[in-house]
């Protein structure tokens, strides 16, 4: 009898296996051999709750450049690293516990609000923008635009005056107030003072229960230490003293001025102003006590500290 081959189902049987197998082995290799994607850090959305730290700097105008804003305490002691905006010091407290990470909602809202322990605000459309897309711990510097920081002048906050200046030689103030304009001076005639305002020498020229005269007694050449610049005296006859100021195109950026009566900028009360701008051939300048961030362009170093499950 003739040997006979394996069976026809026999031969089915080790073909199914064999495929079977191949495919085990492709998705073992598959499975095994070839890398599998690993998810990339969570970057901050739209939407989210955030904490950060920041460095805000002026990128236009005279204080290009200077710090007017920060959360971190060890910039606030560094001036020679991070020079500070003429309003820095009245903005900012040297407390250790006032600099922490700021709680930020990325997107579109006015107000603020708490989670857990921490508060989240809303900020300027440009700052909450550039946080979009960074990771914990990453870092990332964003300029902002007018538009998107705290927008243009409000021009009812700005105000021209002359260059040039005048005070009066003879000074009545009631008697009753001449401790207050006058402090640590005797009311007695003849007695003379450092002006409280000008720095020259005051004299108590005539005096009763009721009124004090004060005459002033500077000289020409006279510079005058005002308060932000100093101003020299001009001008001098038997009425009226005339000072110039010190104000010049190359130093107003560095200079900041002082109300004797506060002005409302925006529903706040401002007694502090910024120089705008000279006008030499007017012999003018512009106060502007808009806040000093308000028209500007902006810089921010951001690094995101924390995204912060709602």
């Amino acid at each position: 009898m003739a040997p006979t081959g394996p069976s026809r189902t026999l031969v089915v049987v080790l073909i199914v296996v064999v495929i079977v197998v191949a495919g085990v082995g492709i998705w073992l290799a598959n499975r095994y051999l070839v890398p599998t994607p690993v998810p990339g850090p969570a970057t901050a959305q739209v939407g989210d709750n955030v904490t950060v730290n920041y460095i805000g700097e002026f990128g236009s105008g005279p204080q290009f450049g200077r710090v007017f804003d920060t959360s971190i305490y060890s910039v606030y002691l560094d001036n020679a690293s991070y020079p500070k905006s003429l309003e820095f010091p009245f903005t900012h407290s040297g407390s250790a516990s006032n600099y922490k990470p700021l709680g930020v909602y990325v997107g579109s809202y006015n107000g603020q609000y708490t989670v857990g322990n921490q508060t989240f605000s809303s900020v300027v459309p440009g700052f909450w923008q550039g946080i979009v897309g960074l990771a914990v711990n990453q870092t990332r510097w964003v300029t902002i635009p007018v538009n998107l920081a705290y927008g243009p002048l409000n021009p009812a906050c700005e105000a021209t005056a002359p260059l040039s200046s005048t005070a009066p030689v003879l000074t009545v103030v009631p008697a009753a107030n001449f401790s207050t304009t006058y402090p640590g001076a005797s009311a007695t005639v003849g007695t003379t003072f450092s002006d409280p305002v000008y720095g020259w020498t005051d004299l108590v020229f005539a005096a009763n229960a009721t009124w004090v005269t004060v005459e002033s007694l500077p000289t020409i050449g006279f510079v005058a230490h005002l308060s932000g610049w100093n101003a020299t005296v001009t001008g001098l006859n038997a009425t009226t003293i005339t000072l110039l100021n010190g104000i010049t195109v190359q130093n107003y950026g560095g200079l900041l001025g002082t109300f004797s009566t506060a002005r409302t900028c925006a529903g706040t009360s401002e007694s502090h102003f910024l120089i705008a701008g000279v006008n030499v051939a007017n012999q003018t300048y512009t106060q502007n006590w808009n806040s000093e961030v308000v028209g500007q362009t902006l810089t921010f170093r951001i690094t995101l500290v924390s995204i912060v499950s709602s």
